[in-house]
């Protein structure tokens, strides 16, 4: 959508004059979607997408980092015709902006990953299918049929069904594999531990699992006939904190599609991924749900673009809020950005229409933020728009 920012904010404003619009108007600011959503969930599952690991200091780091960069907006610049698409792995993307893989969706919303997926693909917007899915891999691939879509893999401890995942992610058309490699095993999560609260464990988020004939075989009894021995199983087998850079071949060897790495966030480790031959990086600390007290993502980012020297594309998540944010990561090297709670929090007041709605914002701001900033294409961005506070 050519300059999709006076599209969105034009029609907020009619909105505003138009008595019916008006009385179901959704939120705008994060902060709304986030206070909507904290109203209609339980704790449990309001808690589990808002929390973090341990004290939260990876959490309030991620969006400290984005303050410390102050934009410097440039003047007298046509920027009538602004562009804000990226290209990844030879397919282009109206925005830079991906949905990131969140599991478990169905504790947020009754439609689950299958309304992020189809808000996803109404824009245009890469939809990133999670291991954790509550509905299974294929259902979503068929819901959104042509529109771009990832696999994310959270490689599993039983090799035939980290194998059989990489397998139907192909033969659905997922074009390329994210392997998450910093959730070998589940952190320390204080919210989560004092809610009791562990969806897995009554059957939310293992749909791929269920589903998968490599898992199922496993088991003396179908996940249908006996469920509980089934999660039992998913239990012992969901991480590997026995992998090593040395077992990456195994992805390869299981599938054409291009391997992106995410977690990421030492310059050692992106060199390490380059010499693996992997096709890129995601700069993730997972939204600070993982280490607590670990860099933000934000400044991460800088040393990891350096050190892979553009030879593949690096991206990053945690802590993306608004078009300045986008921005920001874009100038520091970020070829686009994942977009993960704030889709969350929309899905959780509104459904499909909610993720929409946030997608197309944050979209809308980046435009006029580009814009203003006195930028025509995001792909233009470098550290020169800024000074450091």
């Amino acid at each position: 959508m050519q300059n999709i920012g006076n599209v969105i904010q034009y029609q907020i404003y009619q909105e505003m004059i138009n008595p019916e619009a008006s009385s179901k108007k959704l939120s705008i600011a994060y902060e709304d979607w986030k206070e909507r959503a904290r109203k209609l969930l339980e704790d449990g599952p309001y808690y589990y997408v808002a929390g973090g690991a341990g004290n939260e200091e990876t959490m309030k780091a991620n969006r400290n980092a984005f303050e410390q960069w102050k934009i410097i907006p440039r003047m007298l610049r046509n920027v009538e015709k602004r562009d804000l698409s990226v290209k990844l792995f030879d397919q282009t993307f109206p925005f830079p902006i991906l949905s990131a893989p969140i599991g478990v969706q169905s504790i947020i919303h009754q439609d689950g990953e299958l309304a992020s997926a189809r808000a996803s693909a109404s824009l245009g917007v890469p939809y990133i299918t999670s291991s954790a899915s509550t509905i299974p891999l294929e259902q979503i691939a068929k819901e959104i049929g042509d529109a771009p879509k990832w696999f994310q893999l959270y490689w599993s401890k039983d090799r035939d069904v980290a194998k059989s995942f990489l397998q139907r992610a192909e033969t659905s058309g997922y074009s390329a594999i994210v392997v998450t490699l910093d959730t070998s095993m589940l952190a320390w999560r204080e919210e989560d531990l004092k809610n009791t609260y562990l969806p897995f464990l009554a059957g939310e988020g293992i749909g791929n699992y269920l589903s998968d004939p490599a898992f199922r075989s496993k088991l003396e009894q179908t996940p249908e006939e006996e469920p509980t021995a089934a999660i039992m199983y998913w239990t012992q087998i969901f991480g590997n904190n026995r992998l090593t850079w040395d077992d990456l071949p195994f992805i390869r060897e299981h599938t054409t599609l291009p391997i992106i790495l995410k977690g990421i966030l030492h310059p050692e480790d992106a060199k390490l991924a380059l010499s693996y031959g992997v096709d890129g990086i995601i700069v993730s600390n997972h939204g600070g749900r993982q280490v607590d007290g670990a860099v933000a993502s934000l400044d991460a980012l800088p040393q990891v673009v350096e050190a892979v020297q553009n030879e593949i594309p690096v991206m990053m998540d945690s802590g993306i809020r608004r078009g300045s944010d986008i921005i920001k990561a874009m100038a520091l090297g970020a070829r686009a950005v994942l977009v993960g709670r704030p889709c969350m929090y929309g899905l959780a007041a509104a459904g499909e229409q909610g993720v929409k709605e946030v997608l197309q914002n944050m979209a809308a701001d980046l435009d006029l933020t580009l814009g203003l900033a006195g930028f025509n294409s995001v792909t233009d961005l470098d550290k020169s728009i800024f000074h450091k506070a």
